[in-house]
C-alpha cells in the first residue's frame, strides 16, 4: 500500500502564543481522524513565529516523510507578499533532500466557512433564534487583511457577495487592513450611508465587524482599535464586534478536502524524479534544453509555471469545484 502524502497545515503572518495554540489543536484533531495522515502545522510570512512552518518540515522529514502537501489555512490569497508559501516551503523542503512537496487552495470561500462566519454573525448578535426583522436591519463589515493583489482582493468581495445571499442582512460590504482599499473606518463609512439608505423600521441600525481570518492576534486588535475608534464618532450607530473564524470541525473538514484535492492532481515522486534526473544525465534529453519551453526563472516547483499561473489556475479550478 502506498503511503498518502503528509499534510502540512500552514498559517500565515501570526507572531501571537494563543494563535499557535489554535494551529496546535487542529493539527491534533486531524491527526486523530485520520491517523493515516502525519499531520504537522506551522506559520510562513513571520519571522518571529512562534510556531516556524520550518520546523514543522522538519519534524515531518524526521518523521520519515518524503512527500508533503501544504494546504494554506487562509480565508484568501495573500497575494504578492514579501514571502509566499511557495518559497516558504521551497526553502524549508530544501533542507532534506527527496522530500517532495506541492501546494493546495486557499479555503475560502467555501460553503462550510460561509456557515462558520454566519455563525460568528449570531454569536455577536446574541445567538439564539432571532427574528427576520434583527437581521435586516443589521449591516456586516467583512474585514481581511488585504493585499496589493486586485484578485487577492476579489475573493474576499466574492465571499462577501455569498454571505449575503439569502442570509436576511441589510447588506455585506468589505474592508482591509492593509494595503488595499476601502480600509475599516471607510468600510464602516459605507455601511452606514447603505443603512440609511435602506431603512428599517423598527430601532436603531447597527453594524457587525466580522474577521475573515482565523487567529486572534495583531490584525484583531488593530481591528478592534479601529472600529472602537469610529464608534465613538458615531454614537446613534451601534457597532457590535464578531470573533475570528477560529478553527471549529468546519474548517479541519475543509482542510482535507484541499488537501484531497492536491493528492489527486498528484504529488511529485522523489523516486521518479530521481529517475529523470539520471536520464537527463545519460544525454536523453539534452536537446530540450535549449528550445525555450523550459521552466522560468520564478518557476519554483520546476513544473513549467510561475507562481502566479500555478494559483490562478488554482482558482479557476477551485471555483469551478464552488
Amino acid at each position: 500500500m502506498t503511503t498518502p502524502p503528509a499534510l502540512l497545515i500552514a498559517g500565515h503572518g501570526t507572531r501571537d502564543e494563543g494563535g499557535a495554540e489554535t494551529l496546535r489543536t487542529l493539527v491534533r484533531v486531524l491527526a486523530a481522524r485520520h491517523p493515516d495522515v502525519p499531520v504537522a502545522g506551522g506559520f510562513f510570512g513571520a519571522a518571529d513565529s512562534p510556531l516556524p512552518l520550518a520546523d514543522a518540515v522538519d519534524e515531518l522529514a524526521g518523521r520519515g516523510v518524503t512527500r508533503l502537501v501544504a494546504v494554506p489555512l487562509l480565508p484568501a490569497p495573500t497575494g504578492a507578499a514579501g514571502e509566499t508559501l511557495e518559497s516558504a516551503l521551497a526553502r524549508a523542503a530544501g533542507r532534506h533532500p527527496g522530500l517532495d512537496h506541492a501546494c493546495g487552495a486557499e479555503l475560502g470561500p467555501h460553503p462550510r466557512l460561509l456557515e462558520v462566519l454566519e455563525r460568528r454573525l449570531d454569536e455577536a448578535l446574541g445567538g439564539g433564534v432571532r427574528r427576520p426583522e434583527d437581521r435586516a436591519r443589521t449591516t456586516v463589515l467583512l474585514v481581511a487583511r488585504g493585499a496589493s493583489d486586485p484578485y487577492a482582493n476579489a475573493e474576499v468581495v466574492r465571499a462577501a457577495r455569498l454571505l449575503w445571499e439569502g442570509r436576511g442582512f441589510a447588506g455585506v460590504e468589505t474592508a482591509f487592513l492593509t494595503q488595499a482599499a476601502p480600509d475599516v473606518p471607510a468600510g464602516l463609512d459605507r455601511c452606514r450611508a447603505l443603512a440609511a439608505a435602506a431603512p428599517v423600521p423598527g430601532g436603531v441600525r447597527r453594524i457587525v465587524v466580522l474577521p475573515y481570518f482565523f487567529f486572534p492576534g495583531g490584525l484583531l486588535e488593530r481591528l478592534r482599535m479601529q472600529t472602537e475608534g469610529w464608534a465613538a464618532v458615531h454614537p446613534q450607530t451601534e457597532v457590535l464586534g464578531a470573533g475570528v473564524l477560529g478553527t471549529p470541525p468546519e474548517v479541519a473538514e475543509v482542510v482535507m478536502e484541499r488537501y484531497r484535492e492536491t493528492v489527486a492532481r498528484g504529488v511529485p515522486d522523489g523516486d521518479r524524479a530521481a529517475a529523470e534526473d539520471a536520464r537527463d544525465a545519460d544525454g536523453a534529453a539534452q536537446e530540450e534544453a535549449g528550445d525555450g519551453d523550459g521552466p522560468q526563472p520564478d518557476d519554483a516547483d520546476g513544473d513549467g509555471q510561475s507562481g502566479g499561473d500555478r494559483r490562478a489556475q488554482e482558482r479557476d479550478a477551485h471555483a469551478g469545484h464552488r
